[in-house]
């Protein structure tokens, strides 16, 4: 049986809305536990668990009817004793549903001043429409600018999920074209991937932390690809079988730190 969602506090709508109107930032992570309060989370693996950056947090973007991709973002920032710098859709998409046009015109409005609100990169949806390349390319300066590491500032923690849209059926998805040059790229900078299946179990929202790991383009393979579906495998080992999807009969990575 699926775990119990509280509603999201009332009480939090007229601060954030009142601080996406005038500009000012507030903590992810004070409203995320605020949220997660009263929700039933299983933390596994925790001695696999960031404390600080620099860090890259994989996740993968679980999905099932009910259930909002915003729980798991919650979920993580309040287990967390860090803020989490996260990459967030600045839209839903309208996949042709009752009130999805709806939905996705006022998402692009709300989304990028919610994304402000926190200081997260917001980025346009996946997967890539020919006309948002240009918004995706700054959304990606922006990514990397947040993540320079540089003296005196603390190092940052950054999540992102590689798939980048909700999957049909829950399990993984390969992520769209670009993402493996982009985990490459961080990796280059000094991030470690530390990867982290997300799923329901017994009543509660399972975070299944792993070991972290160096991305590296694998050898003999094409770089984008390879390097995303490298890092995918390794969140697939965090997962229930029932969710590994493409990635369920490919060989394990090996552990690496």
């Amino acid at each position: 049986m699926a775990p119990t969602y509280p509603p999201l506090p009332l009480s939090l709508a007229l601060p954030v809305a009142w601080a996406g109107l005038v500009g000012r930032r507030r903590s992810f992570q004070s409203d995320a536990r605020r949220c997660t309060r009263r929700l039933a989370v299983n933390l596994q693996g925790r001695e696999n668990m960031p404390t600080c950056g620099p860090a890259l947090l994989l996740v993968n973007h679980y999905h099932r009817p009910g259930f909002g991709a915003w729980w798991f973002a919650l979920a993580l920032s309040a287990a967390l004793p860090v803020e989490i710098h996260w990459s967030m859709t600045n839209a839903w998409t309208d996949d042709g549903s009752p009130g999805a046009k709806t939905r996705a015109w006022i998402s692009a409005r709300l989304l990028p001043r919610l994304a402000n609100v926190y200081g997260f990169t917001s980025m346009p949806p996946m997967p890539p429409r020919a006309h948002e390349a240009a918004a995706r390319a700054a959304a990606l300066r922006r990514l990397l600018a947040a993540a320079r590491l540089e003296a005196g500032r603390p190092a940052p923690l950054l999540a992102l999920a590689p798939e980048g849209q909700d999957s049909p059926d829950g399990a993984l998805m390969r992520p769209p074209p670009g993402v493996g040059r982009l985990l490459l790229l961080l990796a280059g900078m000094g991030y470690p991937c530390c990867p982290v299946g997300v799923f329901e179990e017994e009543h509660a929202l399972a975070l299944n932390f792993g070991p972290a790991f160096h991305l590296a383009a694998p050898e003999g393979m094409e770089r984008d690809q390879g390097a995303a579906d490298l890092a995918m495998q390794h969140i697939a080992r965090l997962l229930p079988e029932r969710l590994r999807g493409v990635y369920g009969a490919l060989e394990s990575p090996p552990a690496q730190v």
